[in-house]
């Protein structure tokens, strides 16, 4: 998870966070995040006979499994996201060849494949449906032949967060992200509102909000990235409140009733 207050309790309960599978000794318990990780990682805890829990997010686990499907069908693969985000990594490390990476229109016309009548894309779970939107569209006019997920691949959780700071923005004056800046998917939500012509703020927690953003504001927006836990939240409109926020009003949004299954150990 890319949240300060999620990492730092678990950390406190003794969990050791690592970037590279040799830091983890022998006879301990490796945990793959919701990130994921590339089949290389995988591979090589169980040469190591490492016992491990793969908690990679099933959303992209899907992500994983098209960009197989598309290689055993010959297609490569172009992939939609930031690069150096470690769910990137882990999804560019499903193949090890065909498989490309854009991260704006403007790479678009900078791909060179070998097989352009035969290429599909995917995208990172938690990017901007509209940066997306606008990539996709570039690529489908380059390569008509692309081929697409069924269902979009960005993550219902951040779609739905999106499309509800989306009708925030329009009644707030200024909005605040509950989220870290490692966070892709809470920065996205301050990218919204500020595409709808908002002054917005990401924030940890309450002790980051500076009054000088609400000075002369009469509606304060407030959401929280997929990975910020809900006591965050009740922390941060518990300080509006001191800062004299009178009346609080929860927005209708979109039921989330999706659940998974815990993961297995290896």
């Amino acid at each position: 998870m890319h949240n300060k207050y999620v990492v730092g309790n678990l950390r406190a309960k003794g969990a050791v966070f690592v970037d590279e599978l040799d830091q983890v000794p022998d006879d301990a318990i490796v945990i793959f995040s919701a990130h994921g990780v590339s089949r290389a990682v995988v591979a090589e805890a169980a040469r190591r006979g490492l016992r491990a829990f793969d908690a990679t997010c099933p959303l992209v686990t899907k992500v994983h499994l098209e960009v197989a499907r598309h290689r055993a069908h010959g297609r490569e693969v172009v992939m939609i996201g930031h690069r150096g985000h470690p769910e990137v990594e882990g999804t560019m490390g499903q193949s090890s060849d065909g498989m490309y990476l854009v991260e704006k229109v403007a790479d678009v016309p900078q791909l060179v494949l070998r097989t352009p009548e035969a290429v599909a894309y995917v995208t990172q779970t938690t990017l901007s449906v509209d940066d997306a939107a606008a990539i996709v569209a570039a690529l489908r006019a380059r390569f008509p032949a692309i081929v697409g997920p069924k269902r979009d691949d960005i993550c219902y959780a951040t779609q739905n967060r999106q499309d509800a700071v989306r009708e925030l923005a329009e009644t707030c004056d200024v909005v605040l992200v509950v989220g870290s800046t490692t966070s892709s998917n809470s920065n996205r939500l301050r990218e919204v509102a500020e595409g709808k012509g908002r002054p917005a703020h990401l924030i940890d927690g309450p002790e980051e909000i500076q009054p000088a953003w609400l000075a002369g504001k009469h509606c304060v927006g407030l959401t929280a990235g997929a990975s910020a836990p809900e006591i965050l939240v009740e922390q941060v409109i518990a300080r509006l409140k001191e800062l004299g926020a009178k009346h609080i009003h929860i927005q209708p949004s979109e039921a989330e009733r999706i659940s998974f299954p815990l993961p297995k150990l290896r």
